[in-house]
């Protein structure tokens, strides 16, 4: 499964495009192990040896949420976040 050239896998919010869903329940194992589904590597095109971040969402010191991203397309995510963040700055310094 290859990405689309010029389309953004992973939208910001403000698309409507954007649609979020459980994709899978997974356990971890005793050793800390967990697998993800065939079927979602596949329809993520995960294959052997990618390279996914793991990010955690906080509040506070608790880390209440996980996500993977591919590490290829972790620099165009930060990059449009942080646009994001400096517009929402110059907007509330008027």
């Amino acid at each position: 499964m290859e990405k689309a050239k010029g389309k953004k896998c992973c939208a910001m919010p403000s698309d409507l495009k954007c649609s979020y869903q459980v994709e899978a329940i997974i356990t971890i194992d005793q050793r800390g192990q967990m697998v993800l589904p065939k079927e979602t590597r596949a329809k993520a095109g995960i294959q052997a040896g990618d390279k996914l971040a793991l990010v955690g969402w906080r509040k506070g010191e608790r880390v209440c949420c996980l996500s993977l991203i591919r590490v290829e397309e972790m620099a165009e995510t930060v990059g449009e976040l942080m646009n994001a963040l400096m517009v929402s700055a110059t907007e509330s310094e008027r």
